[in-house]
């Protein structure tokens, strides 16, 4: 679960990370006045959990209150489009924060070496906008080091990483500082990720997180409850934001073939049938064990959400899950919903009999087999 740029500097600062000030407005008046309290020379960032959002025009730097104020109003309610999110994020709320009379940028994160299994820290002194694309063409100026499990930090060990990584010797003892205060918060507010770009050196030779990006783990979310508001919304796709307030397993891919399967596996196999039929699978959905009608149903709605959709896929193996509630929430979703798209349906397992006796004499077409379903679906939704 991605937290909010203003979220993730609060975090920050209560280890002790040094955050330039600022607050987090919800009108254009509020900004307004955030930004006569800083004194009138502040940047203002929307506060939108996608990227690229500078390059959208969501952030600005300004001499005067006033100004800052207006561009704030005018923010409100606009989507701003990146193309890490071409879909769009409407803006809700803005940080309004001191300008930072940045000298040099640095880069400095903790996350978690999934294929080491180990907290890893990166750090490099090409921070800034384009810190992929030095990632991509420059690797070696990111300098990486695993926390070890049973020893944790070692002072030495920071110091020869920043001077790995090309941090220049008047920052060095601060930067070695911040990121024992970010490892700290890392391990404590229980995230997969905390990353400051640009880590700021500024004018008076002071470091500072400029920006931050805190991620925490989603299954520790019910020991920090302050955060349950943004966990619904922390998506950066709308349709996987809504799929997480109902609950849902949903991951947008992009492709026109919507797919529900209930189990990981069985629906990333029915995404591999789907594509070796010639189609380009729209979404991973995990209707999840013991479907109900009504969950059923609901997952028919999200795949609807998606307007790129144009033919459905519904493979089910029934174990826990009983395909004839499964059936009558196909049937609940088609008389409540306008389903004009081509519904291929494969159930096997418990009540599959019952289930398919439902399914007669409707619109959605019977399949024996996943691969008879998949060429099923992308010959009827193309033929369109």
């Amino acid at each position: 679960m991605k937290l909010h740029e203003y979220q993730s500097k609060d975090l920050l600062s209560k280890f002790g990370v040094p955050v330039p000030k600022g607050d987090v407005a919800e009108n254009g008046a509020q900004a307004g006045r955030l930004a006569v309290e800083l004194g009138g020379k502040v940047v203002v960032k929307a506060q939108v959990l996608m990227g690229g959002r500078g390059k959208a025009g969501g952030v600005k730097l300004f001499e005067d209150a006033a100004a800052a104020e207006a561009f704030a109003g005018d923010l409100f309610g606009k989507k701003l489009v990146s193309i890490q999110n071409p879909a769009g994020m409407i803006v809700e709320k803005v940080l309004v924060a001191e300008i930072v009379d940045i000298a040099k940028e640095f880069y400095v994160a903790v996350l978690l070496d999934r294929e080491a299994q180990k907290h890893l820290i990166m750090v490099s002194a090409k921070g800034g906008m384009d810190i992929e694309e030095v990632a991509h063409t420059d690797p070696g100026a990111i300098a990486k080091m695993h926390i070890d499990p049973a020893y944790g930090l070692w002072d030495y060990e920071l110091r020869k990483l920043v001077a790995e990584a090309g941090i220049p010797a008047e920052a060095r003892n601060q930067i070695v500082g911040l990121i024992k205060k970010l490892a700290r918060a890392y391990l404590e507010s229980d995230a997969e990720m905390v990353e400051i770009n640009p880590c700021a050196l500024d004018a008076a030779g002071k470091v500072i997180a400029a920006d931050a990006k805190v991620s925490i783990d989603d299954n520790a979310l019910f020991r920090h409850a302050e955060y349950k508001a943004t966990a619904d919304d922390s998506a950066e796709d709308p349709i996987e934001a809504e799929a997480s307030r109902r609950g849902i397993a949903y991951v947008r891919l992009g492709g026109d073939i919507g797919i529900i399967g209930n189990g990981a596996g069985l629906v990333m196999c029915s995404m591999d049938e789907v594509k070796a039929a010639g189609g380009n699978p729209a979404n991973f959905l995990d209707v999840g064990g013991g479907a109900q009608a009504e969950r059923v149903k609901s997952c028919v709605e999200l795949i609807l959400m998606d307007s790129n959709v144009k033919g459905l896929l519904i493979n089910i193996f029934g174990g826990i899950t009983r395909c004839d509630e499964v059936a009558k929430g196909i049937l609940s979703a088609f008389d409540e919903l306008n389903v004009t798209i081509p519904v291929v349906a494969r159930i096997e397992g418990t009540a599959a009999e019952e289930g398919r006796k439902l399914l007669e004499g409707t619109r959605i077409q019977p399949a024996a087999t996943m691969q008879e379903a998949a060429a099923k679906v992308v010959s009827l939704s193309y033929r369109q």
